[in-house]
């Protein structure tokens, strides 16, 4: 598959314009390993170093749907991997901001290096367990790698601004979670497979 025909694919699973655009702008190809060149644009998942891995296309694309981001917004990425997806980000907020938070050292060097001229994106090698504190609270709250239970997504959820949403893959499924006047309301979406968020 060549990237129009992706972008094609994506389209008619009902991807919105604003991702599609993201996806042309940003060339996948360069946050995946010389030896998976060649299946960039296949809708596959990628491995990466170290057990990671680059999520299928259609996986983050519907992903970055439930997320909403939209300009000007201040979003976290824990397990920010090869910074592929925050990539996308930054393309879709223009002159918001983005954290990654990756845990495996290699990885955070890498993408940091990818990353360097963007001035939205800020990545950060430690563990995404606790959030990060730091630059809270966030409008939109994105977890790429899944989590065994609730616990450690409900556990900052005190980092999500009002109005914010959370996406956060459970086991199978992947969950959007929205802050909505201090309520809480979860929707689950199940058939999905991602590797674990690490804890050290």
């Amino acid at each position: 598959m060549n990237k129009t025909a992706l972008l094609q694919s994506l389209k008619q699973k009902g991807i919105s314009q604003n991702i599609l655009d993201a996806f042309l702008k940003v060339k996948r190809e360069e946050f995946v390993p010389d030896n998976f060149k060649e299946y960039a644009y296949e809708d596959v998942a990628i491995p990466l170093e170290d057990g990671s891995s680059l999520s299928q296309p259609y996986t983050s694309a519907f992903m970055l749907s439930l997320l909403e981001p939209k300009q000007n917004q201040k979003i976290l990425e824990i397990g920010s991997g090869s910074g592929f997806v925050l990539a996308l980000l930054s393309e879709i907020i223009k002159n918001g901001k983005v954290y990654g938070l990756e845990i495996n050292k290699g990885l955070s060097i890498k993408s940091r290096k990818l990353l360097e001229k963007d001035s939205n994106i800020e990545i950060i090698n430690r563990s995404g367990f606790l959030g990060l504190p730091q630059f809270a609270p966030y409008d939109r709250i994105l977890f790429s790698a899944s989590c065994n239970d609730m616990r450690i997504p409900y556990n900052i959820l005190d980092q999500l601004s009002n109005d914010g949403i959370l996406v956060v893959p459970i086991r199978s499924s992947i969950f959007q979670i929205k802050k909505i006047d201090g309520k809480i309301s979860q929707k689950e979406f199940p058939g999905f497979a991602f590797v674990p968020l690490k804890e050290d």
